[in-house]
C-alpha cells in the first residue's frame, strides 16, 4: 500500500487551475470558468494534431508555446506586480491568459480569412452570416477570457490590454512566416522549408499532411463524399442481400 502523506505536512494549491471568484456573483462564476480556457486548449491542440495529422495544428500549437515562453521572458524583464498579491504568485505584466487568447484569436482569424474556405450553403446571406458568426465567436471568446483576468482582479486593465495586444502581434507575425508566405511563395526559403518538412521520411511515417494545400476546406467535403458513397454502397448491398433472403 502506498504511503500517505501526514496531515501536518505543508500543502499548496495548484495555481494552474486554482481560481478565486465572488461566489455571490453569477458573472464571476462564469468568468472563473472561462479563465480556464487556455489550459483546456492544450489537450484540444494535442487531440487535433494526433487525430488529423495536419501540419497547421502542430504549427499553431508550437506557436502558442513560443508565445507563452515570450510572455515568461517579458514578465521577468519588466517585473511588474499583480494588483492583488493574495490571488497568485508571479509577475503581472503582461497577462499570460490575455496574451494566450490574443495569439489564439489572431492565428485563427487569419487562417479563416486567407486560407480556409467553407462549402457554400447555396445562399449568400447564410454564407455571410456563417462567417460573421465565426469571427464574432472567436473574438468574443478571446475577449471574454481576457476580461475575466481583470474582473477577477488577477491583472490590471493595462496588463490585460498589453497582453492581448502582444498576443495578437505575435500570432499575426507567426502566421505570416509559417503559413502566409510559404503558401503564397512556395519557391521562397520558407516555402521550400515547408515542402521539405512535409516530404521527409519522418513526416511520411507520422502521416503528416497539409490538407489545405489540396482542398480549400482541408478535405472535409471530399472525405464526407467518399464516406457517403461507400456507406450508400453498403446499404444497397445489405438491401439486396435481404431481398434475396426473402
Amino acid at each position: 500500500m502506498a504511503s500517505q502523506e501526514p496531515a501536518s505536512s505543508s500543502r499548496a494549491a495548484l495555481d494552474l487551475t486554482y481560481v478565486l471568484y465572488n461566489e455571490s456573483s453569477f458573472l464571476s462564476h462564469v468568468l472563473a470558468l472561462l479563465t480556464l480556457t487556455p489550459i483546456l486548449l492544450n489537450p484540444a491542440y494535442a487531440a487535433l494534431s494526433v487525430w488529423t495529422r495536419e501540419l497547421l495544428f502542430l504549427e499553431m500549437w508550437a506557436g502558442q508555446m513560443l508565445c507563452e515562453c515570450f510572455n515568461y521572458v517579458l514578465k521577468h524583464i519588466i517585473q511588474e506586480e499583480r494588483p492583488n498579491q493574495d490571488l497568485g504568485d508571479g509577475y503581472g505584466f503582461p497577462s499570460s491568459h490575455s496574451q494566450w487568447m490574443g495569439y489564439f484569436a489572431s492565428f485563427l482569424v487569419l487562417h479563416f480569412a486567407f486560407q480556409h474556405r467553407f462549402i457554400t450553403t447555396g445562399y449568400r446571406v447564410l454564407d455571410v452570416a456563417r462567417g460573421v458568426l465565426l469571427y464574432a465567436s472567436i473574438i468574443a471568446l478571446a475577449g471574454a477570457v481576457a476580461f475575466s483576468r481583470f474582473h477577477l482582479s488577477y491583472h490590471t486593465a493595462p496588463q490585460v490590454l498589453w497582453g492581448f495586444g502582444i498576443g495578437v502581434a505575435f500570432g499575426s507575425t507567426y502566421y505570416t512566416f509559417v503559413e502566409y508566405i510559404p503558401r503564397r511563395r512556395p519557391k521562397s526559403v520558407l516555402g521550400r522549408l515547408r515542402t521539405a518538412l512535409l516530404a521527409n521520411p519522418l513526416s511520411t511515417w507520422f502521416r503528416l499532411r497539409d490538407g489545405w494545400a489540396v482542398w480549400a476546406d482541408s478535405g472535409t467535403e471530399a472525405h464526407w463524399l467518399q464516406w457517403r458513397e461507400a456507406w450508400d454502397r453498403q446499404r444497397m448491398g445489405a438491401k439486396k442481400l435481404n431481398a434475396k433472403a426473402q
